[in-house]
Formats: C-alpha cells, sequence, structure tokens
C-alpha cells in the first residue's frame, strides 16, 4: 500500500477527525449529506500465509483469512472475473451472500439495504450474518454498512477508460441512447455532444462509467437537473503530470491527446503514474476530495490492465492462498483484450491513438480514478516486492494454465455456439459474443466439482447460491383422513 500518507491515514482517525480533514476540500454538511457521514476503517497489515511465500511456521497460518468482503462490482472492467473467484471462495467456505432478488441491486439507482434478499432491519428479528457483498450496484456506503460490518474488506476494480469505452459501445450500444444513436464508437468520440444527452436512459453507460459506479456526486458545474454529468467544452484540455520510474522527483507533463500507457507487464517494469493532484480539471479539489473519501473507505482497488499482478496482492490483503484466486476469465467479449496488459504506443495505430485519447478526455473523471489507483496499486507492488511478485504472478499463472488443461476442452473459452449445457452458457447481451467454457468428459466427482466452480458463468452461480441459502419450500397437499363406514 505503499508510505501512509495524510489521505491513507484517515482510516485511522475517528469520524470527528475525518470529518474536519475532508472539510479542507468542502463542507461537513455536503459529506454528511451524500455519503452518510464519515466513518471509522482499520487498515489491515499486509501479512502473508500463501504456499509460495516465504513463512517463518510454513504449517500454521501467519494471519486468520479475511471473509467479510464487499466488493463493488464495476461494469466493463474484469470484474466478472473477480466475482467468480468470490462466488467460488464463499461456496466452498459455506459462507453466507448479501444476494439481490435478481441480479442486480436496483441497479442504476444508489444501492438500498432494503434489496438485499432476507435483510430485515434492527428489531425485525434476527438473521445469520452476511459475509459477501459482491454484486453489481451504484456503491452507496451509509446503505451498504446497513448490511455489512464497517471492518469489511472494501475493494473494487479499475480500468483504463479507453479500453474500457471499447467494451461499452460493443456491449451496451442496444441499451445506450448516445451509444445507439452513434455508427461507431471513432464517430461517437470525434462529436460525443452529437450522441450524448445528460440523464437520456442508458448514458450513464457512455460517459464516466467508473465514476457513476462508484456512487460518486459529479463536481457542481456537471451536474444536470436530473442529476447526471454534463462538462462544460473546455478549450485547454488538462494536462496529466507522470513521473516515470526512475526519474526521483523530476516530472515531464504529458499532453492528454497523447498516448499514455502503462508499461507492458509488471516484468519489464512500470511508469508510475502520479496522483490526480496534477490534474487540471477545472474541479481539482472537487475530485481530489473524491479521490481522497474513496481511499478512506475502499482497502484496495484492483487495475485491469495488471489482472494478475492484482489478484496476487488481493491474496496478500486477505490472507488467502494462490489457489483462492487462480481463476477463469468470465463475461469477456471475443476479440476483447480483457485481463492483459496494454500493448506499448508502438503496437497501435494513429486512429487508435486518437480514439484513445479522445476516450481518456471524454471520461476525464474515470481516467482521474484510474491515473489514481494506478497509482496505489504500483505503491503497494513496490512495498510487497518486484521480484517476489514477478514469481507469484508467474506462479498463479501456471496454475490457471494447469487448470484449464485439466478441465476445459480446447483448454480455452469457446464460442458460445459449442456450449451446450446451460448451467455453462454465459449470457448473450451486446453485439460480440461472450465467451464460456465446456468441460471434459472423464473428470472425477471432486475434479467435476472444482472444475463447475471454475467455469459456472456468473448469473448461474447467483442462482445456485440463492438456492443454497434460500432453499424452496415444499408445500404438501394436506392428508385428508378417510371416512370409515361402519
Amino acid at each position: 500500500m505503499g508510505p501512509l500518507s495524510p489521505t491513507r491515514t484517515m482510516r485511522l482517525w475517528g469520524p470527528r477527525s475525518l470529518g474536519v480533514a475532508l472539510g479542507v476540500f468542502m463542507t461537513i454538511g455536503f459529506a454528511l449529506q451524500f455519503w452518510g457521514g464519515p466513518f471509522q476503517r482499520r487498515l489491515p497489515g499486509l501479512q502473508l500465509r500463501q504456499t509460495w511465500a516465504r513463512s517463518p511456521e510454513p504449517d500454521v497460518p501467519s494471519c486468520p483469512p479475511r471473509q467479510r468482503l464487499v466488493f463493488l462490482k464495476t461494469h466493463k472492467s474484469g470484474s466478472s472475473s473477480v466475482l467468480s473467484l468470490l462466488h467460488r471462495y464463499g461456496d466452498r467456505h459455506g459462507l453466507r451472500f448479501a444476494l439481490p432478488a435478481r441480479y442486480q441491486f436496483g441497479y442504476p439507482r444508489l444501492f438500498q439495504a432494503s434489496l438485499v434478499k432476507g435483510y430485515h432491519p434492527q428489531g425485525g428479528g434476527t438473521q445469520p450474518p452476511f459475509h459477501i457483498l459482491c454484486h453489481h450496484m451504484r456503491f452507496n456506503l451509509k446503505e451498504v454498512l446497513k448490511v455489512m460490518p464497517s471492518d469489511s474488506f472494501f475493494f473494487s476494480i479499475v480500468r483504463d477508460p479507453a479500453a474500457l469505452a471499447r467494451s461499452a459501445f460493443s456491449y451496451y450500444k442496444s441499451t445506450s441512447s448516445a451509444f445507439r444513436k452513434a455508427p461507431s464508437l471513432a464517430a461517437f468520440l470525434a462529436n460525443p455532444r452529437a450522441f450524448y444527452r445528460p440523464g437520456a436512459r442508458g448514458d450513464h453507460y457512455a460517459r464516466n462509467l467508473l465514476w457513476f459506479d462508484f456512487g460518486l456526486p459529479f463536481p457542481p458545474e456537471m451536474r444536470t437537473k436530473r442529476g447526471y454529468p454534463h462538462l462544460p467544452k473546455d478549450p485547454n484540455p488538462p494536462e496529466l503530470h507522470v513521473l516515470p520510474s526512475g526519474t526521483g522527483p523530476r516530472a515531464h507533463t504529458l499532453h492528454p491527446n497523447t498516448l499514455l500507457h502503462p508499461a507492458p507487464t509488471a516484468v519489464d517494469g512500470h511508469s508510475q503514474l502520479s496522483s490526480p493532484a496534477a490534474l487540471d480539471l477545472g474541479s481539482s479539489s472537487f475530485i481530489q476530495w473524491s479521490l481522497a473519501w474513496l481511499d478512506s473507505v475502499f482497502d484496495m482497488v484492483l487495475v485491469a490492465e495488471y489482472f494478475d499482478e492484482s489478484l496476487v496482492l488481493l491474496a496478500d490483503a486477505l490472507c488467502w492462498g494462490l489457489d483462492d484466486v487462480v481463476g477463469f476469465m468470465h463475461n469477456a467479449q471475443a476479440g476483447s483484450q480483457q485481463g492483459r496488459s496494454v500493448v506499448s504506443d508502438g503496437g497501435l495505430s494513429a486512429e487508435d491513438r486518437q480514439l484513445t485519447a479522445r476516450a481518456r478526455v471524454w471520461n476525464s473523471l474515470d481516467w482521474a480514478l484510474y491515473v489514481h489507483f494506478n497509482h496505489s496499486l504500483w505503491a503497494r507492488i513496490k512495498q510487497y516486492g518486484q521480484s517476489r511478485l514477478e514469481s507469484a504472478v508467474a506462479e498463479l499463472r501456471a496454475r490457471r494454465e494447469a487448470l484449464a488443461k485439466h478441465c476445459l476442452v480446447g483448454g480455452e473459452a469457446l464460442d458460445p455456439k459449442y456450449i451446450t449445457d446451460r448451467r455453462f452458457r454465459p449470457f448473450q447481451f451486446g453485439s460480440s459474443k461472450v465467451l464460456g467454457y465446456v468441460l471434459r468428459s472423464g473428470l472425477s466427482l471432486q475434479d467435476q466439482e472444482e472444475c463447475e466452480r471454475l467455469a459456472t458463468p456468473e448469473l448461474q452461480y447467483k442462482d445456485k447460491l440463492d438456492a443454497k441459502q434460500f432453499p424452496p419450500t415444499v408445500s404438501l397437499p394436506l392428508k385428508t383422513s378417510r371416512i370409515l363406514s361402519p
């Protein structure tokens, strides 16, 4: 997690102290109104119990595994693959999920505790505690804390807004009016205001989707009567200050219309992207306040472009074993790069470079989020140790590959036309095919069970957990006594 900055130490302060700190950016009243007030969180220590890490007592876990989890499942960011890990872990350990009645918690409306199946407010009777809250919602801390204890491990995942835009345009083209009217993503980003109307049905998918999912309010000048963002045209687009690895305190400035990617892999090094404190977005204090608030709430935010590295660090933070975070990619579209490191600048065409730059400017709030949490991830990597991380990532990938060869026909995801078993056929939505898995025949009963857990799509797994937690009651017909004649 890196050295504790004043922002990070807000986790350790009491509610009043945290309120004073946040008041530097805006009034306490606004914070209380929108987020239900600050709350005290504990910063967990980074300890290990993984089999690949050195341990003074290999047979005794050095820390208890964290099993109270809140995962904000953001859209089109690799979150379905993380959800699969949580489904499998909770299912194997008999944990209780906070489930929606269907598949989402009233999205795109803010999360409400009343939407959790089996939830009863205080005084409404006793209920077993929930361990994991992880399905799609628009984050609302005040309501989440009615369902989950404040010492739960809060985490989420973000993705480069340019990559997210490509995926969202394909997936939500029939849902977003802005995307539906645009002939292509390039045409949309060339003149987004010709298609985008704040407040139009489904158009939250078309701009700053991550910011929206995190439940953050939009800066005053970006709000509309309907509460959706509308940014004025800026003739002077924001600049991003970047601290390249090994340059010390010196920084150079990149124009947003130039391409900026993290390095291809953790093995080859990285560019440490600065916190968006350097972003002059016209609402920098508001944005910085929002990011500081997220830092005080979320224990960790994964980065999709460094998915495997993020999983290793997640296992470390949760005190889980490596096998607990080894899984298959889910809800990936055919031809997508989900879960893979981004390519270098030289691997993109001039057209792709332009599209990337435009997507980041159009989704400037998401870009600020992404830069901020990319920086946080690399600070955590530095503390964990680069060479140690490389070894762990190699081991994770080797185990995933071995599982794929053992469990799956072809050892990889397949076109849905080959998936005849409805238990493993992912929900098809959008213009691109969503890939899934076919299990090999001849597996042992034990292997069959584990491979099914790995291959089951999120909707079917949610139904399975629902049936497990809320078994259907069978109403038996009343038996009538036969009248015996004398």
